[in-house]
């Protein structure tokens, strides 16, 4: 896969798979708020994209609390992969 050392490549892998899960789901949740076109095109309503473009331009520590929470929601599904790497990296003496 690339340079990096062996355990780290595995983590990567899996961390990618969460990513491309989470990815998915957003996807599915964007395509299923829009309205497809004859062409496959999709028109979102103006309200989710004026949403979705203040969140963009909004520093995390300016968010409302709801809208951390849901940030904080999805690096839940990272964590313990990382938890479960640094404990094994620990445990065999690597780090």
């Amino acid at each position: 896969m690339s340079s990096t050392p062996e355990p780290l490549d595995d983590l990567i892998e899996k961390l990618a798979a969460i990513e491309h899960e989470r990815w998915a789901h957003w996807q599915k949740f964007v395509h299923t708020s829009g309205t497809r076109q004859a062409d496959g095109s999709l028109i979102l309503p103006p309200d989710m994209v004026e949403r979705w473009q203040r969140q963009i331009e909004t520093p995390y520590s300016d968010l409302s609390d709801a809208e951390k929470a849901s940030d904080r929601e999805q690096v839940s599904k990272y964590l313990p992969m990382v938890e479960a790497w640094f404990l094994q990296k620990r445990g065999s003496g690597n780090g």
